[in-house]
């Protein structure tokens, strides 16, 4: 009788599994496999972990670029300190009126304009945005004896391969500009993201939207319209196609179908 032990067989298919080389095809897959997916589950992990910062981390930077719009920015002044100058409010568009049936610290102005009860979809669109909301969160600036110093208004529309989000901020008689900031867009480096340009943003300052008839005829072109200089911002070079999304987005948003009810009101004292 032999001395010899035989190694049983692997019984099953997890024994037979574990029974081969490690360097074997199945079990290089099946490493792969679970790397894949505790990577994945870490990744997403994260992900949602990180998602509240993300969102304070936003709504910070859009503080900013409103600070920045309306001139008073400034490093070293905490922006949640610096914020509290302006007051928001939730403007209906149509009637050009604030209203209180939203909270203007929590409104959405991008999930309004998406949600069919307090959007609209457009027939005549040539800021390319698709639905317009009924409302949107407009932001005022007081002086010192509590006149209205800036109005902030936020705008969008479509470039040469985005949306690009931004705010215009107007001196208090609703018609001369102070200045037009993006915070979100994705436009050609070195073209189009050229909006981003301080020495194009500072072309803004001190243009006029409306003519003494009350016609909008600030124009972003090559060329300044027949109504003169003070009404012209010069297009961008090499990004014609974002020039006229932005000159469209104005066109747009400070016409009936936007701020123009709000800014009479303005003009006029009732707000």
């Amino acid at each position: 009788m032999s001395d010899e032990t035989q190694t049983p067989e692997p019984k099953g298919p997890i024994g037979r599994f574990l029974a081969l080389p490690a360097d074997s095809v199945p079990k290089t897959i099946f490493v792969a496999v679970a790397v894949c997916l505790v990577a994945s589950m870490v990744v997403s992990a994260a992900a949602v972990a990180l998602r509240p910062a993300q969102a304070i981390n936003a709504q910070k930077d859009k503080q900013i670029n409103i600070l920045q719009v309306a001139g008073i920015y400034d490093p070293s002044v905490d922006v949640i300190e610096a914020f509290g100058a302006f007051e928001p409010h939730v403007l209906e568009l149509d009637t050009g009126e604030f209203t209180d049936a939203f909270d203007a610290i929590t409104f959405d102005d991008r999930a309004a304009a998406d949600d069919p009860a307090t959007s609209q979809a457009l027939q005549d669109d040539p800021a390319g945005i698709g639905r317009r909301s009924d409302f949107v969160t407009v932001y005022l600036l007081r002086d010192e004896t509590g006149e209205i110093d800036k109005v902030v208004l936020p705008i969008h529309g479509y470039g040469l391969w985005s949306t690009l989000y931004g705010f215009i901020a107007l001196e208090a008689n609703g018609n001369d500009v102070f200045g037009l900031q993006f915070y979100d867009h994705g436009e050609t480096p070195g073209l189009g993201a050229e909006v981003d340009n301080p020495r194009w943003r500072a072309l803004w300052n001190g243009a006029q939207l409306f003519d003494d008839a009350g016609t909008l005829q600030l124009t972003v072109a090559k060329t300044a319209p027949a109504a003169g200089e003070k009404y012209h911002i010069d297009a961008l070079a090499g990004a014609t196609l974002t020039s006229v999304g932005v000159d469209n987005m104005i066109k747009f948003w400070m016409g009936e179908a936007g701020y123009a009810p709000f800014l009479e009101n303005l003009k006029e004292g009732g707000v």
